[in-house]
């Protein structure tokens, strides 16, 4: 897609994909790069990040022979992603009035 992706709203797409159930980095990375251009390079640190602030959780867990770190969402993230996703819904409102010419207000 043509429209950068945003610092906060990568957060959010990061603990909507794990919100319903436990992702590792790799299956978290392909469902966002559906909508934004994201190496694993920048989405590591995010992840690490939101780990730090409290919001995932993780553990090992052996596939096919190799180990996958799993990030799973804590309440506090779940509190998060729903003031994001809140946030995420008044801008997107406020974008779709403005393409649909609709006055604005001073």
């Amino acid at each position: 897609m043509y429209y950068p992706v945003s610092a906060l709203l990568m957060e959010c797409l990061i603990l909507s994909v794990a919100e319903s159930k436990d992702s590792y980095g790799y299956e978290i990375s392909q469902t966002v790069k559906r909508v934004a251009n994201i190496q694993e390079s920048t989405l590591y640190p995010i992840l690490r990040k939101l780990e730090q602030s409290g919001f995932f959780t993780t553990y090992s867990q052996e596939y096919q022979g190799r180990r996958r770190k799993y990030y799973h969402i804590t309440d506090a993230g779940r509190r998060q992603l729903q003031f994001l996703k809140q946030e995420w819904a008044a801008y997107r409102d406020e974008i779709d009035a403005i393409l649909k010419g609709a006055p604005h207000h001073e």
